[in-house]
C-alpha cells in the first residue's frame, strides 16, 4: 500500500484499506483518534469544518482514523487533500490559490539538518515568496509559545498550593510539637538526647507528608487525563512524565522537613525542668 502521504509519520498507525479510501476520495479526510473520539466521528461521517482562513464551510469525509504507536504520539490531526482546497479556492478567492503554506522535507541524516535549511532559504532569498526552513521541533515549539501563559498560570497556581500546604503542615507539627513539650521533656530525663527528639518529629512530619503526596501522585493520572480531555486539541499530548513525579516526591519531602524545622529545634532546645512544667 502507497502511504506517500504519510511516509514521514511511520508513527501514525493507519489501516491499509481506510488509507486506500482516502487517497480516492478528493474529499476524504484523515483524522487523529483524540479528534474522532472529542467529536464522536467515525469512518465514513461528514465533518463540516467553517473555514476562517479560508471562508466557507468545507465538508470533508471521514475515511481514515489513526492511532499512535506510541501513547505520546499527536492523534489531533486532521489531514484532507490540498487538491479540494485549492480547486475550491480557484472558483472563490482565485488571487490565494496556488499557495503553499508549509512544506515537510524528510532528511536522511538529521545532522544535515542545518545545512539543508540554509539551502533552501538561500535559494528563495530576496524573492516573493522568502523562506523559513526550521526542524518541525522547532516549528511545534512555536506554536506551544502561545500557550505559554496558560503554562506559567499553572506553574504560578502550582507553587502556591505548595506554599499553603507547607503553611499547614508547619501549623500542624507546631501544634503537635507543643502539646507533647512534656513527653519530650520527659524523654530527655530517660536519656535521649536532642537529635533522637528532633529526628522524632521530622520523621513524623515525612511520614504525614509521604501519605499526602503519594496520594497526590496517584491522583494526578485520572486528574490529568480528564484535563487533557477537557482541554481538546489545544494540548495536543498531555500526559504525566517520570520527571514529573519526581518532582512531586522531592516537593514532599522537602514540605516534609521544613515544616518540622521550628519544632524540631523547640523540641531539641527544651529544658527538663520547663517541659515538665509545661500543662499544653
Amino acid at each position: 500500500m502507497n502511504r506517500a502521504p504519510f511516509a514521514l509519520y511511520p508513527e501514525y498507525i493507519l489501516q491499509p484499506d481506510q488509507l486506500r479510501d482516502f487517497l480516492q476520495d478528493r474529499k476524504g479526510a484523515v483524522i487523529g483518534r483524540k479528534i474522532a473520539d472529542i467529536h464522536g466521528l467515525k469512518v465514513g461521517d461528514v465533518a463540516p469544518i467553517r473555514g476562517t482562513i479560508f471562508p466557507g464551510t468545507w465538508e470533508f469525509v471521514v475515511r481514515a482514523i489513526y492511532d499512535g504507536a506510541e501513547a505520546n504520539t499527536d492523534t489531533s490531526q486532521f489531514f484532507f487533500h490540498w487538491d479540494y482546497l485549492n480547486e475550491t479556492m480557484k472558483k472563490t478567492v482565485p488571487r490565494r490559490a496556488n499557495q503553499v503554506g508549509v512544506y515537510v522535507i524528510g532528511l536522511t541524516s538529521a545532522d544535515r539538518a542545518a545545512e539543508v535549511a540554509q539551502a533552501l532559504d538561500g535559494t528563495f532569498r530576496n524573492s516573493l515568496a522568502e523562506t523559513l526552513t526550521e526542524t518541525e521541533k522547532a516549528f511545534q515549539l512555536s506554536f506551544v509559545s502561545m500557550t505559554e501563559a496558560i503554562v506559567v498560570a499553572i506553574r504560578i497556581v502550582s507553587f502556591l498550593v505548595i506554599f499553603i500546604i507547607l503553611a499547614v503542615m508547619a501549623n500542624t507539627m507546631a501544634m503537635t510539637a507543643r502539646e507533647r513539650i512534656a513527653e519530650y521533656a520527659t524523654l530527655k530525663a530517660l536519656g535521649f538526647g536532642p537529635w533522637f527528639l528532633a529526628a522524632l518529629i521530622t520523621g513524623e512530619s515525612l511520614a504525614i507528608a509521604l501519605v499526602g503526596g503519594l496520594l497526590g501522585i496517584v491522583c494526578t493520572y485520572p486528574v490529568a487525563h480528564e484535563f487533557g480531555r477537557a482541554m481538546g486539541t489545544l494540548f495536543k499530548v498531555f500526559e504525566v512524565s517520570n520527571h514529573t513525579v519526581w518532582m512531586q516526591l522531592a516537593a514532599t519531602v522537602i514540605v516534609g522537613i521544613v515544616a518540622a524545622l521550628a519544632p524540631a529545634t523547640r523540641a531539641a532546645r527544651v529544658r527538663i525542668v520547663d517541659g515538665l512544667r509545661n500543662v499544653g
